[in-house]
């Protein structure tokens, strides 16, 4: 199916026609260079290193004619590859094996869409949280199987944060909204997490947390048994402290409540 976005259209065009321009300037720049350089003129090669550097910052080498030799550049637009990209500006093709009776048009582009959370996992995976990288095993055996525990891994983080999306800079009620929001324009978020990355508050009055510093305010709460120094076959006691009121309420999200604090 071939998908036209208005927004997408009007990003490109002015991206576009910004780049031209900024462009020709540079080159108009070098031109003048090239012009002025008497004493000692500018072989091709420079010219073109130059020229290769402008093209390739600005992404407009396909949109470009020049011709370069010793002591001399040319160049001008190509109006036969600017005009048919400028046509097809927003539009995108999206190809699926599913029947319209199965997958409606909304529902496909939608799920192409949803790809972002698939490159989220590898992020998580590679980098961000999991850390499968680097790999020091060496047996045919171990790596499979470093990269299944990574993956079981992911698949805990995924329940946790459904389940802590309360307590997290998370969109509580972004997989509804996945399946139900307009296709076409760029997603937002709801009122409620806009809420909760203004006050940095959840609706219990809590300090809103990212995944990382949940772990580490509830790795911070542990059983702890003391002894005397001067007497290791003496007597000993075990103390677990009290919950804070945050780790309380994420311990009530996995349903570990009541913590009666033994």
């Amino acid at each position: 199916m071939v998908c036209y976005n208005p927004l997408l259209a009007e990003e490109r065009k002015r991206k576009r026609e910004e780049l031209l321009p900024a462009t020709e300037r540079v080159l108009t720049r070098i031109e003048k260079e090239v012009e002025r350089r008497k004493k000692k003129p500018l072989t091709a090669t420079e010219i073109a290193l130059k020229v290769g550097k402008v093209l390739g910052y600005y992404k407009m080498g396909k949109h470009f004619a020049y011709q370069i030799e010793d002591s001399k550049l040319s160049w001008s637009r190509r109006v036969e590859t600017i005009e048919p990209e400028a046509k097809l500006d927003g539009i995108y093709v999206i190809r699926t094996s599913e029947t319209a009776e199965q997958l409606s048009a909304a529902d496909t582009v939608r799920g192409y869409k949803s790809l972002a959370q698939v490159e989220r996992a590898f992020r998580s995976l590679k980098s961000l949280d999991l850390l499968i990288r680097p790999i020091r095993h060496r047996t045919e055996e171990r790596v499979p199987a470093h990269i299944f525990l990574r993956m079981l891994a992911y698949y805990v983080e995924w329940h946790l944060r459904r389940v802590w999306a309360p307590l997290l800079f998370e969109d509580e009620e972004l997989p509804q909204q996945r399946q139900r929001r307009d296709p076409v324009l760029p997603p937002s978020s709801s009122e409620s997490a806009k809420a909760k990355k203004l006050t940095h508050q959840t609706t219990d009055g809590l300090p809103v947390q990212s995944f990382a510093t949940l772990l580490s305010n509830l790795a911070g709460r542990a059983h702890v048994t003391y002894s005397l120094n001067t007497d290791k076959s003496g007597p000993t006691f075990q103390q677990l402290p009290p919950p804070t009121p945050l780790q309380a309420k994420a311990y009530e999200l996995l349903n570990l409540l009541p913590v009666d604090g033994n």
